[in-house]
């Protein structure tokens, strides 16, 4: 595990090694340049060489943050130049808000001050969701275990503003068939998919808290997984295929009262288990039976899998799902997966965080958005794609 620091400013690049693609960098540096020290590790990092690239739209992040504060006047001209100096104090603009350093990349990105960066993010999101609820949502953490399918769930919470504190388990580095449904390129080639996915959500808002757990979860780890009093996880994205992390996680998230969502990525199938309301309600809806996650444990590979075809209610899976289960380890060497059901899962998933987050009212159950019923059923006229309407 690596538990990450949102801000360092104690670190003086010039002096620090340059990290090595093994060493699987991750946390972005944050200095800022009103600050005496930050302003000479700024110095020292762009004598250093390691800046590849030096971004620096401050003034444009200005002007947008002018007018998301005074969206009633027409800013521009002398009076947006008055309204940006009085945001900025008169001070120099280069020794304003912070300058974000990606060691991965070797980009060093000039940003707002996290408060003032954040309203400008996520502007767009008002009033679909308030400035008081998007400060809400910024003070949760989530937990995501599995980040195959759980990649777009966590990036889209990420630009959505929902939690500001992040979790991420994965055992798992990435394959080039990974690449039909993660937005990766081929230079992330194995890459830890922990890293992979906390790199993208610094890249989104370099104020965000990840923590990563770069072994998938363990016996001995899911209770700090869940975190102390202090730090608890307000809920869990579950999308593993282990049949025992499935469950202990979910024996965890009952105990600590923590609701948890899974995107089964098959008929848009989502669903939601609110353990925090209903501290006694069976696990995946009863559909496992009794079996404890020590009990799943010691399942032979087959039982294992039947008890996965059970949790997932196997009568629903769709069709091509259930003509690949008997041509796994055959023709098929997993679970078919497409891009376009990963990035509905993570819409879905995202959406009905924010609504449980907020406390709406969201009920326990299995939800299915199956676009193959939704859009062009067998009763809608068949017109071929391009053809003339």
């Amino acid at each position: 595990m690596i538990n990450s620091l949102r801000e360092r400013p104690g670190d003086l690049p010039g002096t620090m090694p340059m990290p090595s693609a093994q060493e699987h960098s991750v946390l972005p540096i944050l200095l800022r340049p009103a600050e005496e020290d930050d302003r000479a590790a700024l110095d020292a990092l762009l004598a250093s060489g390691r800046v590849r690239e030096r971004h620096d739209r401050i003034d444009e992040q200005l002007s947008e943050l002018a007018r998301c504060l005074r969206p009633h006047d027409a800013l521009a001209g002398r009076q947006l130049q008055q309204a940006i100096t009085e945001l900025t104090g008169g001070a120099e603009l280069s020794r304003y808000g912070t300058w974000a350093w990606y060691p991965w990349s070797g980009r060093l990105v000039h940003v707002l001050p996290r408060d003032e960066f954040r309203r400008v993010r996520t502007d767009r999101n008002r009033d679909k969701i308030t400035a008081a609820e998007q400060q809400r949502l910024l003070e949760r953490r989530i937990g995501v275990i599995g980040l195959s399918v759980g990649n777009s769930a966590a990036l889209t919470c990420a630009m959505e503003g929902v939690a500001g504190s992040f979790r991420l388990a994965d055992f798992d580095t990435l394959g080039l068939s990974n690449l039909n449904r993660l937005r990766a390129g081929v230079h992330d080639l194995g890459l830890p998919k922990t890293v992979l996915c906390a790199r993208q959500m610094y890249e989104i808002d370099p104020y965000l808290d990840i923590e990563q757990w770069h072994e998938g979860l363990a016996e001995d780890t899911l209770y700090a997984f869940f975190g102390t009093a202090d730090q608890p996880l307000d809920l869990v994205i579950e999308e593993c295929d282990t049949p025992w992390v499935k469950t202990a996680a979910r024996e965890h998230a009952r105990h600590r009262g923590v609701p948890v969502l899974m995107d089964a990525n098959d008929r848009g199938l989502l669903d939601v288990e609110r353990f925090d309301l209903e501290p006694d309600r069976p696990l995946f809806h009863g559909r496992g039976g009794d079996l404890t996650a020590e009990e799943v444990r010691s399942l032979a590979p087959a039982d294992a899998i039947a008890y996965l075809l059970r949790i997932c209610d196997e009568s629903r899976l769709s069709p091509a799902m259930k003509d690949a289960l008997g041509r796994i380890g055959h023709s098929l060497s997993s679970w078919p997966q497409l891009a376009s059901g990963v990035m509905l899962g993570g819409a879905l998933v995202t959406d009905t965080a924010r609504r449980i987050l907020l406390g709406a009212p969201v009920a326990s159950g299995r939800y299915y958005v199956d676009l193959e019923e939704l859009v062009g059923t067998l009763d809608t006229e068949l017109v071929p794609a391009g053809a003339a309407r």
